[in-house]
């Protein structure tokens, strides 16, 4: 039986790196890009900010309170970008399957680009030994017969690493691993998961898929083949994003127009790093609401030109969110889309700021 040789790269701390690497005072120090606002947001932490707990996404009010020395770097999201491309450029003297997933990620396919150096260990050593030399930053790569093991393996050994996980052993990894260490399980899932009794991958294997497939609706499938080290998902280097989106489940209900005005604010911000990192231009936002008792609803509003910054969008969410009020019940979930992207953005970028 043959397999895919598919590769994973993963920069390590791409913004803040950037960031230690044009600014020498910033070295070694915990810093987060991303602006000290009180409804401000983390789009990338050092290392040294990650010691104390900060993550990307994270509220910066939030980030500050775990690491009161926390130095905040405002966002250069142009210099990103040529980097990113620069980067990007070097993956394809390798292969030309290249699907970008960010700005920072990419997924490899080296089945059929082998030679000349016979195995896809060698060529992601060439890779990260490449994107150093040209641009002094550094990238951990995984190495696997998938695309969710791949990714799962660039994880491994960051930074400035390169694991491998082969067919033989691709099962039992995923056993072993927690749920909220799945790439593609996200905390609410997680939570959901535990719920059901499901905390690890050999728990996860165990469940039936009809279970998985009430609970969980489309994505049941995938859960239940990721559990077992399957994932046919191919390397699409011409993947065409359409659409943009955030949202968050909340532990106690939103039951007033306050709370809910403070979360879309924070939403919305953090909507908006992630369109000015990828350069995107949308028309249309979409706001979505879950309630309490599991009923959902969405509400669209199309502007005649591309929103321009978070208070648009904010404006317009808040602009659906306003006539629901008085609430019957609680909202459990909020989240914010963007769509009708224009020509001349870059929407096959999903950023995932790492």
């Amino acid at each position: 039986m043959s397999f895919r040789r598919i590769v994973h790269i993963d920069m390590d701390a791409f913004f803040a790196s950037v960031e230690q690497r044009d600014f020498p005072d910033l070295r070694n120090k915990p810093i987060a890009v991303g602006r000290a606002e009180t409804r401000g947001v983390v789009a990338a932490a050092s290392y040294e900010a990650r010691r104390f707990g900060v993550r990307s996404a994270m509220p910066s009010i939030t980030a500050k309170r775990l690491c009161p020395e926390l130095i905040f770097v405002p966002p250069r999201f142009d210099v990103y970008r040529a980097i990113s491309a620069h980067i990007h450029s070097i993956f394809t003297r390798y292969t030309p399957v290249v699907q970008p997933l960010a700005l920072d990620e990419a997924a490899l396919d080296l089945t059929d680009h082998l030679a000349p150096f016979g195995s896809a260990t060698r060529i992601a050593e060439h890779i990260r030994a490449a994107i150093n030399a040209e641009t002094g930053l550094t990238a951990s790569a995984g190495i696997s017969y998938n695309r969710f093991l791949a990714k799962l393996a660039s994880d491994q050994r960051k930074p400035n690493g390169i694991f491998v996980i082969r067919p033989k052993d691709g099962p039992h990894f995923v056993a072993a691993l927690p749920i909220d260490r799945f790439h593609g399980i996200g905390p609410s899932t997680a939570k959901r998961m535990n719920a059901l009794g499901i905390t690890n991958g050999a728990e996860l294997r165990k469940a039936e898929l009809h279970t998985l497939m009430q609970n969980f609706g489309k994505t049941a499938l995938f859960y239940h083949n990721i559990a077992r080290g399957i994932d046919e998902r191919p390397v699409n280097p011409n993947r065409i994003r359409k659409s943009l989106g955030t949202e968050q489940t909340y532990l106690e209900d939103l039951i007033n127009l306050e709370s809910c005005t403070e979360a879309l604010e924070f939403l919305a911000r953090k909507l908006w790093l992630q369109a000015e990192s990828r350069n995107i231009q949308a028309r249309t936002l979409t706001l979505k609401i879950k309630y309490a008792n599991f009923q959902q609803i969405t509400r669209a509003r199309t502007l005649s030109e591309p929103f321009s910054s978070a208070e648009m969008c904010l404006d317009a969410a808040l602009s659906q969110l306003n006539p629901l009020f008085p609430l019957k019940t609680g909202i459990r979930l909020l989240g914010l889309t963007l769509s009708g992207f224009a020509d001349s953005s870059s929407p096959q970028l999903n950023l995932n700021f790492s």
